[in-house]
């Protein structure tokens, strides 16, 4: 296995915390019309088509969104998104830092298979503290197709606080976990993927430039392409989640997943479980592009006024003696 660079200077939650987050929103911000465009794709039971009866791709599923619910109907969820992303952020990185730590060498490298690892704990961790409930609500809201153009067209969820109170109301708070075991299989597998090839292109780019850090564009790059490796890999788990999620029919979660996988089998065929994956890509690649960039420019301004301040502390120390 080849080996990566740990880490030799650790960085403060806090870090963590504003510098994913800032990531985090400015990736939600950017990439949620997509997100929207995937989720009506995959909750379709048949295939959507124009008034003309043309067959309607992404595109045409956003276009025929904003005429018939008004252009910010794409952006219906965003508040459930938004107000998980800090805290889904802070998670995702300084667990995975924290994995990433724990099974570094004595000389602090991290084999790639460690980062893998490292990766499939994080996603677990961000699913099930964050992730699971505010996709289901997310879900909720985006399913809606009420005209937000028309005052008289009431949603059934209002906002995302609303879809909650209401949610736990009617179906009980376990219900905010419906699809949790796919949820997290999905982050899983996508923060391990991710995470293991923005590591190992990173590793290589500044070994091949000689360069101790990438440029913003760089990583802009390299976190598009790593980004795009979980949806290839697992979009029959996000399609599954996303109906189970989007039903509030009773039932165990193995009831509700036999009942959706054979669904989709029976009535739709094998390639439903793709509805969605070009929007998915088109959201997650840009998505991870612009958070592995923001991340690492914020990331680096607060290590420089860590560093200024440890500086002066210092300067303080060694003054005082």
């Amino acid at each position: 296995m080849s080996k990566n660079n740990g880490n030799t200077k650790k960085t403060p939650l806090l870090t963590h915390l504003v510098a994913g987050g800032a990531a985090g929103f400015m990736e939600a911000c950017t990439c949620h019309p997509l997100d929207t465009i995937k989720v009506r794709m995959q909750l379709a039971k048949n295939v959507q088509r124009s008034a003309a009866g043309k067959r309607l791709g992404f595109i045409g599923v956003g276009v025929k969104i904003v005429k018939t619910e008004s252009f910010w109907a794409l952006y219906k969820g965003l508040g459930a998104v938004v107000s998980g992303i800090v805290p889904k952020m802070a998670i995702r990185f300084s667990s995975f830092e924290l994995y990433k730590e724990w099974m570094a060498d004595e000389n602090g490298h991290v084999s790639t298979g460690s980062v893998f690892l490292a990766g499939l704990a994080a996603g677990t961790t961000e699913a099930i503290a964050v992730v699971s409930p505010m996709d289901l609500i997310k879900i909720r809201l985006q399913a809606q197709r009420h005209s937000m153009a028309d005052p008289m067209d009431i949603p059934k969820y209002r906002n995302a606080p609303h879809a909650a109170y209401t949610i736990i109301k009617e179906e009980g708070i376990t219900a905010l976990y419906k699809g949790v075991t796919l949820t997290a299989l999905r982050q899983a597998t996508n923060q391990a993927a991710n995470f293991t090839a923005y590591q190992e292109f990173k590793h290589h780019a500044k070994r091949l430039q000689n360069l101790d850090e990438l440029p913003s564009y760089q990583h802009l790059i390299l976190g598009g392409v790593s980004g795009a490796m979980g949806p290839l890999s697992n979009a029959p788990i996000d399609t599954i989640k996303t109906r189970i999620q989007k039903s509030s029919a009773p039932g165990s979660g193995w009831d509700r997943f036999k009942f959706v996988t054979t669904e989709i089998m029976q009535k739709e065929g094998p390639r439903a479980f793709y509805k969605g994956l070009t929007p998915r890509l088109l959201r997650v690649a840009p998505g991870q592009a612009v958070t592995f960039m923001v991340y690492e420019k914020v990331k680096s301004w607060l290590d420089l006024v860590n560093d200024k301040v440890s500086e002066n502390e210092t300067v303080k120390l060694t003054a005082q003696k």
